[in-house]
């Protein structure tokens, strides 16, 4: 078979390989995204001081997005004035900080008992 023919027959296969592929995520459901749930609407801006390799970090991205809860990422590594909040407002060389609220609570590492109380205090004082 020479190389023309053998081009043809392969840009065929892919060509009805692609629009079997259309068809059947055509028919298929489409998701929906959902909501944000009351429960995430109950919590305080949370911001999540990070690297990339940090195991503690990485623990609490796992645990804020397994159970709904929103915040903003901030890796320290990529982002230069994120480096210079973790290092001169929050007075911290190590990662994860988290800040809950407008500066109400800043967490040193990530502990989930201790995040959940801190949370349960800004809401407190929220609602005084």
């Amino acid at each position: 078979m020479s190389l023309p023919v053998r081009f043809a027959a392969v840009a065929t296969l892919l060509s009805f390989t692609f629009a079997g592929f259309a068809a059947v995520a055509a028919d298929a459901p489409q998701s929906q995204l959902k909501p944000a749930t009351a429960h995430a609407t109950n919590y305080p801006k949370i911001v999540l001081y990070s690297t990339s390799w940090c195991p503690h970090c990485k623990q609490a991205k796992e645990y804020f997005t397994r159970n709904n809860i929103p915040f903003i990422n901030r890796d320290v590594e990529l982002d230069d004035a994120a480096m210079e909040d973790l290092t001169g407002k929050y007075r911290s060389q190590g990662v994860p900080v988290i800040v809950i609220g407008n500066d109400d609570k800043v967490l040193k590492g990530f502990d989930q008992g201790n995040f959940e109380k801190a949370v349960k205090e800004v809401q407190q004082k929220k609602k005084n």
